[in-house]
């Protein structure tokens, strides 16, 4: 399959909680992801992916039994320190982009529950962490965070033009699911799914056997659970 064929089939996945989206993406890229490379590096790659997690939880049990601690906790520090992120060039960390919109004092969070409190229906709760200005070698992953109240409880809608679901892309989906529950305990009401729309959904060659690894562990485990 090329990579013009890879585009022309969009995917939708669904999953109950974000460990089983994880794993639902990566088995998907490893089985039917084409060879591929970004940054330079080697990859496997599914295009215009559309996942769905139903029960957002960000203490996730798949997550707890499988990620690499650090890579968990460097994911967090960018979602919560404003500190610029060296490993990214100095550019600005999410939590930047998210509270202090290029440091202009704008709290992008703030603002949406403003919003959604002001007007439950509101469609255009809708805020960005790409800063067109500043950002040029590097472009945030994710991009645009789209909250609602379908139903009288928050979605989260997101756009990301590549996710790593080898290294990454789990610490990528508890931090969004943190922030989600974020906004929905400050409006006093449930936090439901969330949906992630990438354009490029990857695992690199380097992470191949990890990722496989996990893989076989779960459906082992599965497996000694229906057994018993």
């Amino acid at each position: 399959m090329t990579a013009r064929q890879a585009s022309d089939n969009p995917r939708g996945l669904h999953a109950v909680t974000i460990g089983a989206a994880w794993l639902a993406v990566a088995r998907r890229i490893l089985a039917d992801g084409i060879v591929s490379q970004y940054d330079s590096l080697a990859v496997r790659e599914i295009s215009l992916v559309t996942l769905t997690v139903e029960h957002p939880d960000p203490d996730d049990e798949i997550i707890a039994r499988h990620s690499d601690l650090e890579r968990l906790a460097w994911m967090h520090a960018n979602f919560t320190d404003r500190s610029r992120v060296a490993a990214l060039g100095g550019a600005d960390s999410y939590a930047t982009r998210l509270f202090d919109y290029e440091h202009s004092g704008r709290d992008q969070v703030a603002w949406v529950i403003d919003r959604l409190r002001r007007d439950p229906a509101s469609r255009s709760a809708a805020i960005t962490t790409f800063q067109p200005r500043t950002d040029t070698a590097y472009i945030p992953c994710v991009s645009l965070l789209d909250f609602w109240l379908p139903g009288g409880a928050v979605e989260l809608v997101t756009y990301a033009h590549s996710i790593d679901f080898g290294a990454k892309g789990y610490g990528n989906l508890v931090e969004l699911a943190s922030l989600q529950h974020r906004v929905a305990d400050e409006l006093g009401v449930p936090a439901r799914r969330l949906v992630m729309i990438v354009k490029s959904a990857h695992v690199y060659e380097t992470e191949r056997e990890y990722v496989l690894g996990v893989l076989a562990d779960e459906h082992g485990a599965g497996s000694r659970r229906l057994s018993r």
